[in-house]
């Protein structure tokens, strides 16, 4: 028994494979394109600075090793692209010390920055009777036994690029800015109030990653 020849069929197959190989070279035009015009424009990594810290607490208990601390930062972020826009999104922001999150993360606005535009938050950051190891504790005793402690506040979120209708996709942001907080003369604060406010004018280091 011979197979029955089918014209009608081979034409379906024909036109299957067409339609497969138009569609493949549509998606390889557009990621060209995509990537033609992302190495042209070459868009750079947002500016972040530190503007300001304001201390409302800053306590350390032993036995249990427990630290408050409650301040308001002040952040500027810059986007430096001329023809490209960002978006920030989930930016959460908290403070840690020696790599220890001391506060509870605060979250940032939705926000959408144009071409060489700027953004300015203010959050405040809490964090009441943290635990804290006993090592944490030793060292930040004695940091502030000698006048001057470091944190470093933290911004971990997602950032998409906008060049015109087109947005990228989701890229992950990692920001860091040291924070030096006087408990002597070494870095001048003053009052605002019951609060100590230190300006700062600190460059973060702004990381992009997927």
């Amino acid at each position: 028994m011979t197979e029955e020849y089918c014209p009608h069929h081979q034409d379906g197959n024909q036109l299957v494979k067409r339609i497969a190989i138009a569609i493949v070279g549509l998606l390889i035009v557009c990621a060209i394109v995509v990537l033609l015009v992302w190495a042209i424009l070459h868009p750079s990594k947002p500016r972040f600075l530190l503007q300001d810290v304001t201390i409302y607490a800053f306590n350390l208990s032993t036995a249990p090793n427990l630290l408050t601390s409650n301040l308001q930062i002040t952040l500027a972020a810059r986007n430096p692209n001329s023809r490209i826009g960002i978006s920030y999104r989930k930016l959460d922001i908290f403070a840690s010390y020696r790599n220890q999150q001391i506060t509870l993360p605060t979250l940032l606005p939705t926000t959408y920055q144009g071409h060489r535009d700027f953004t300015i938050w203010s959050p405040f950051l809490y964090g009441n009777d943290v635990p804290v190891a006993p090592f944490l504790q030793a060292g930040l005793s004695a940091d502030m036994n000698g006048g001057l402690v470091m944190l470093d506040i933290k911004v971990f979120g997602h950032v998409k690029w906008k060049v015109g209708s087109w947005i990228s996709r989701r890229y992950q942001i990692n920001v860091h800015c040291p924070a030096y907080i006087s408990f002597s003369d070494r870095i001048k604060g003053f009052q605002v109030g019951s609060a100590m406010k230190y300006q700062l004018l600190q460059t973060c280091r702004v990381d992009i990653s997927l």
